[in-house]
């Protein structure tokens, strides 16, 4: 009797464990309903597990929040949840809302900054995502507290914004949006990169002014460092750059075409004195910074732009005017603008 009573308690016990493991299994695996609007949640730096599994259960996202606990703490997960904004539309899986928090998946601000931007240009397309006001980024960017604490007065963060993508919490604070792209700059200055500056006794500021004046004119990539060389070799001797792009800059934003700019004296305008401008015109990218820092050899002093963003490099004025005079002819022989052959460097 005795026997068969433990019998029947070992079966009910195996049963109710069953039950449990089942009850468990379905609560883990079993998608929650989908949600009309999504689900959103914003999850802090240290917040506990525990609290964000119940706003998870309160927002419909999982169907338990003892069951996310458990399937977090046993997998490891819990302890590498991504803090951020997520969104959840519902009908998924327990092990599917965890791989979002621990892989990041939350909603962010994606901005594409192409290399060769000012900061006006930079600060509008920051504006279109609705993150930062244009004229508060311009401010700041020229002279926030952020850059009054990294030295870089008066003339602002120009040429130090790195161009990459970057992806933001819609929640993000303007100084973390201009800290991002400034930190990104100064990771590309490695000790490698101070030392070859050393060598060229360039100071950063230099270095980046050389390479925005490098970005704008480069069309093609391979000529980069040929332009450079161009550059270089006519600080060397004493000749004025004259680069059109650094007579089109303006520090307010504004611009006019090269033809009427080049005429007007500025302290941007390399046609009215010789060495580099006072800053960036531009916010560079690697490989124009590179290109600053490891010029090509050449003895060329001058260069003009064909139609299809390539140059002809030459040594002398003599051999740069042969040049315009060859690019003209074929320009009025396939019928094309006569601008399309203006000289870059004069």
């Amino acid at each position: 009797m005795g026997t068969s009573l433990a019998r029947i308690a070992i079966a009910i016990a195996g049963t109710f464990a069953l039950a449990i493991v089942i009850a468990w299994f379905y609560l883990w695996m079993s998608p929650a309903p989908r949600l009309a609007p999504p689900a959103q949640l914003s999850i802090e730096k240290g917040e506990s597990f525990r609290t964000i599994a119940r706003r998870l259960k309160q927002g419909g996202v999982v169907r338990s929040a003892t069951a996310l606990l458990i399937y977090g703490e046993f997998t490891g997960q819990a302890r590498r949840i991504q803090p951020g904004d997520y969104e959840f539309k519902g009908g998924e899986r327990i092990p599917d809302v965890m791989r979002h928090l621990v892989n990041g998946d939350f909603v962010s601000i994606v901005i594409t900054i192409p290399e060769g931007l000012t900061i006006h240009q930079i600060a509008e397309r920051i504006a279109t995502t609705g993150l930062v006001c244009q004229p508060d980024f311009e401010n700041a960017a020229h002279d926030g507290a952020l850059i009054r604490a990294l030295g870089l007065t008066p003339l602002g963060a120009e040429g130090y914004l790195f161009p990459a993508t970057y992806k933001f919490s819609p929640r993000a604070k303007l100084n973390e949006v201009l800290g991002a792209m400034l930190m990104r700059f100064f990771q590309v200055l490695t000790p490698q990169t101070e030392e070859r500056m050393f060598e060229l006794g360039l100071t950063p500021r230099e270095l980046v002014t050389m390479a925005s004046i490098v970005e704008k004119e480069a069309k093609i990539p391979g000529e980069r460092k040929l332009i450079a060389s161009v550059f270089y070799n006519r600080i060397r001797l004493g000749m004025p750059l004259q680069s059109d792009p650094t007579a089109e800059y303006s520090f307010e934003g504004e611009s006019e075409s090269a033809a009427a700019a080049v005429r007007v004296p500025s302290t941007f305008n390399t046609y009215s004195f010789a060495g580099l401008p006072p800053g960036p015109i531009a916010n560079p990218g690697e490989r124009s910074i590179e290109a600053a820092l490891y010029p090509a050899k050449s003895d060329y002093l001058y260069f003009v732009a064909r139609d299809n963003g390539t140059h002809v490099f030459s040594k002398s004025f003599a051999e740069h005017q042969r040049a315009i005079a060859m690019l003209r002819k074929t320009v009025w022989r396939d019928e094309a603008k006569p601008q399309a052959a203006q000289s870059v460097v004069k």
